[in-house]
């Protein structure tokens, strides 16, 4: 189907489908009507019936991540990334609405006591270790990082030894993939929370997707186990505990589900993170199934990656995962992945 003209928005002419606003939570019932009436005048017809299955993943568009309040704001470089890429996505499902078959949102979720954030670690003297920073294999043996005894009680045998024994082993693990190392967090998506929620502008884009296709818009929840990181949609980054014992388990179900699809588009925060390992986990899926990387399409222009700011001095950055997104980019369209952007026509994506 053609591209659809964008639907009128309900914001100021700046930011149409307030996708830079905190507080924007949309009625269902008005979207509902606002839908219907659109279906009517543009004819169009039940996803259910769509000759080629088009599934939009959509990674952790939460209001934490894509806006200037949220606990770890994702804004690039220029410093409205997060909020530019969610009004591109919006723009995308809204002119694309005849074009995708399904729409799928995973969620961050967390809860205070998790091993990627500060308050998992204290040092040898027992003061909270400071957010963006890595832990090392080497500091946990030597003394330097050390899990929070506070907590050894939830896990394991509930001892002190047998928590330092499974975060050493973890980290080890990490390393040795080569991907990344255990890297602290500030907190964030906490559940319950305000920043936990959908960001209103692609909660009333999937509103309104789902009541015009009579369509399927599936929320998927990752990232509660506390002593694994869960950057991709589809599997935690380690697998085993230090004895053996299953720690967590990927999301066979999901990476079916998806690949069952013609095409899957992704978009989503960050670039650099949660985006970066979904799509490395679908290739690499694909790749084992002999599935067409070409099937994989990836909104280049609607995702960031994690820059931050350095307040202490003015300009530069503390931290910038964006060499780490430009690689990725290059390495998945070497591969084959279709590297897409937001005004793209998704017709003929398979």
């Amino acid at each position: 189907m053609a591209l659809l003209p964008l639907p009128a928005g309900t914001g100021p002419n700046s930011d149409p489908y307030r996708s830079g606003e905190w507080s924007y939570n949309p009625d269902p019932n008005q979207v509902a009507i606002a839908a219907a009436e659109w279906r009517s005048r543009h004819n169009l017809t039940p996803a259910t019936g769509d000759e080629a299955r088009r599934v939009l993943l959509l990674v952790d568009e939460q209001r934490d991540f894509c806006l200037r309040e949220g606990a770890l704001y994702v804004g690039g470089r220029s410093g409205r990334g997060a909020i530019e890429d969610t009004d591109r996505v919006v723009r995308f499902i809204y002119r694309n609405l005849g074009n995708l078959t399904e729409i799928a949102s995973s969620l961050d979720s967390h809860t205070p006591q998790q091993i990627f954030f500060s308050s998992f670690w204290v040092d040898g003297s027992g003061r909270q270790l400071d957010g963006y920073r890595e832990v090392l294999a080497s500091e946990i043996e030597a003394g330097s990082a050390v899990p929070n005894p506070a907590l050894a009680g939830w896990f394991g045998d509930g001892t002190a030894e047998w928590l330092r024994r499974q975060t050493l082993d973890y980290c080890r693990r990490l390393e040795a993939t080569g991907k990344y190392r255990l890297y602290l967090w500030p907190p964030h998506c906490f559940l319950g929370s305000e920043g936990h929620g959908l960001v209103g502008a692609v909660q009333e884009a999937r509103l309104f997707f789902g009541y015009a296709r009579g369509a399927e818009t599936p929320i998927l929840i990752k990232g509660t186990n506390p002593l694994t990181e869960y950057y991709s949609v589809l599997a935690p980054e380690v697998l085993v505990r230090h004895d053996g014992e299953e720690l967590d388990r990927s999301n066979q179900a999901l990476i079916d589900w998806l690949l069952g699809a013609d095409a899957v588009i992704v978009a989503g925060q960050a670039a650099s993170h949660c985006v970066r390992y979904t799509v490395d986990d679908l290739l690499a899926e694909m790749q084992s199934r002999d599935i067409p990387a070409s099937r994989l399409h990836v909104l280049a222009d609607c995702m960031s990656a994690v820059a931050v700011p350095d307040t202490a001095t003015p300009g530069e950055l503390l931290v910038d995962f964006t060499p780490e997104v430009e690689a990725a980019m290059t390495g998945w369209q070497e591969a084959g992945v279709h590297i897409g952007h937001s005004g793209d026509d998704a017709s003929d994506w398979v």
